[in-house]
């Protein structure tokens, strides 16, 4: 009897000095939590989620809280006692790359004085991408097959295939292009024109001689003549022009005495 008072007095002792001692594990008891489920569907481009390699786990991580889950044998990834808050469900394989998802545990509202149905947690699904705005919120993904579906985006590409030499990207090419139109049409003009008729013929360089363009470009003189053919550029430019210029007046004057 004495040893039951005793031990009594202590327990008292003890919540005097630290009162939140006793609070806190039924806090931890009654803090809600439920299970989480993803699975991975059949669908391109992975029409077969059991070829998925062993090490495939997904995540689920927030700020002070961290979940992991392997894959097991029915494909799908199972969260156990995950607790209210906002999550980035990420799935790793080495294999294929997966859409990650953005996962909201929200606790519902208490059961009203009506008699309403209340508590519990509800579990809402987004697909996200990162470096996206957490506020802003993607299409929402449905419940389905007693948990939510991540999407494959396709397989992970480790290497680059070198590029092979082909013709027909060197044609694509519009300086390429621009080139052979430009050579078959300096081969095929003088071809069609030898080809007319003479009065289309005529017809044609009196055109070409009342077009201004021919005219600056020597076609207004004689056809397939160029004045300009002549001309010595370096010499113009050295001056030596200007001098035979202002000889030729006093050659011209010599040979008159």
């Amino acid at each position: 009897m004495q040893i039951s008072l005793s031990t009594a007095l202590l327990g008292a002792l003890a919540l005097l000095a630290d009162p939140s001692a006793a609070s806190s594990k039924p806090q931890h008891q009654h803090q809600p939590q439920t299970t989480l489920t993803l699975w991975v569907p059949s669908s391109q481009p992975l029409p077969n989620p059991h070829t998925l390699p062993s090490t495939t786990h997904a995540t689920l991580s927030a700020l002070r809280a961290a979940y992991d889950a392997p894959l097991t044998a029915a494909g799908s990834f199972v969260f156990r006692n995950v607790t209210p808050g906002s999550y980035l469900a990420d799935v790793h394989s080495a294999t294929h790359a997966f859409a990650p998802l953005r996962i909201d545990v929200l606790a519902r509202a208490p059961a009203d004085d009506e008699g309403e149905a209340g508590g519990g947690l509800v579990v809402r699904a987004w697909e996200t991408y990162r470096g996206n705005d957490w506020d802003n919120k993607g299409q929402e993904v449905p419940r389905s097959g007693g948990g939510f579906a991540v999407r494959a985006l396709g397989p992970r590409e480790y290497f680059v295939e070198r590029g092979s030499f082909s013709i027909l990207s060197i044609l694509k090419n519009p300086m390429i292009l621009m080139g052979l139109v430009s050579m078959v049409l300096f081969i095929g003009m003088p071809k069609l024109i030898e080809n007319m008729d003479p009065e289309t013929r005529a017809e044609w360089e009196e055109q070409q001689k009342s077009n201004p363009m021919s005219s600056l470009m020597g076609g207004g003189a004689q056809p397939g003549a160029n004045p300009m053919g002549n001309f010595d550029m370096a010499a113009y430019l050295a001056g030596q022009g200007a001098k035979k210029d202002d000889a030729e007046p006093a050659s011209s004057k010599g040979g008159k005495r």
